[in-house]
């Protein structure tokens, strides 16, 4: 394999690259067809010319970025510390009476603050009825007392995501509440318990849905367990039933078991995790105690 040093001046990241090839004469250069447009491929063609010779390989780049080394790993680490002490900090924040939209935009401020050049999508604040809907966005309605309140938000630090999920509740939750959180809790558990190099994707969402489903809540849990991190936030590996890629050390992976209820809301625990060749590091560090403001 031959690599090549790629500097930037003028057309673009896809004609430089084009350029080199051009120079390497003759040479076989894979593509990931999903991640270039028509007129993506047209560029790098004119600028590499007709020797080379291109081989359309599916996830051929993805394979390669979802293995993170060291660099990267510890880039990430940051990454997911940011987003821990956001949400710690946004604990005395989190009453009745605050919207929703406030609580993502000061979400979004405090990462900022903290050095995130974004945030890695838009946060997602479900409070009440509306954290039964997985992925809400943050709306004008108002936290408000006796409620669940969904909190899930990442941070783009030096080119690297972070992905975080926490549920607290707006007083004192019944028992039912209580135990559904203690079902997520020990679904993630069992799911990081799964993590090792070797672990098919499919075999830690199952670990998670057993122990949902000897609760009762199987039916109540309606995405995947997780998926990579890395530069974007939703990369290779994904995390769902029956799939067999197997996990590499270097992977970073979210685990993400969830419970929703329909009329009632939604409870989600979310931590990045670091997949080592003899189980799991956690690099998210936010208590997953269940926290009652």
């Amino acid at each position: 394999m031959r690599g090549a040093q790629v500097c930037i001046t003028r057309g673009g990241l896809l004609s430089a690259a084009g350029s080199e090839l051009r120079r390497c004469r003759g040479v076989k250069a894979a593509y990931s067809a999903g991640q270039l447009s028509v007129a993506q491929k047209r560029v790098l063609d004119s600028a590499a010319g007709p020797k080379v010779r291109w081989v359309e390989s599916e996830n051929a780049i993805e394979e390669m970025r979802a293995v993170k080394d060291a660099g990267e790993i510890g880039l990430m680490r940051d990454a997911a510390r940011l987003i821990s002490e956001v949400f710690e900090e946004l604990l005395g924040f989190i009453r009745p009476g605050v919207l929703e939209n406030d609580l993502a935009a000061e979400a979004e401020y405090r990462m900022r603050r903290k050095g995130a050049s974004a945030a890695a999508f838009e946060t997602i604040v479900a409070s009440g009825v509306r954290g039964a809907w997985p992925h809400a966005r943050p709306s004008s309605k108002p936290l408000c007392k006796n409620e669940l309140v969904v909190l899930d938000a990442g941070a783009i630090l030096r080119g690297y995501c972070s992905d975080m999920t926490r549920t607290v509740h707006l007083g004192r939750a019944s028992q039912r509440v209580r135990r559904w959180y203690r079902a997520v809790v020990e679904a993630q558990e069992a799911a990081r318990d799964a993590v090792c190099a070797g672990a098919r994707a499919g075999q830690v969402d199952a670990a998670a849905r057993r122990v949902l489903g000897r609760f009762g809540l199987g039916k109540r849990f309606t995405h995947s367990t997780g998926h990579g991190l890395g530069l974007e936030v939703h990369e290779m590996p994904r995390l769902g039933r029956g799939q067999k890629t197997l996990l590499k050390a270097g992977n970073v992976i979210t685990l993400e078991p969830g419970v929703y209820v329909e009329g009632v809301g939604g409870i989600r625990v979310e931590d990045d995790v670091l997949v080592l060749a003899h189980g799991a590091e956690t690099l998210t560090t936010a208590t997953r105690d269940f926290l009652e403001l």
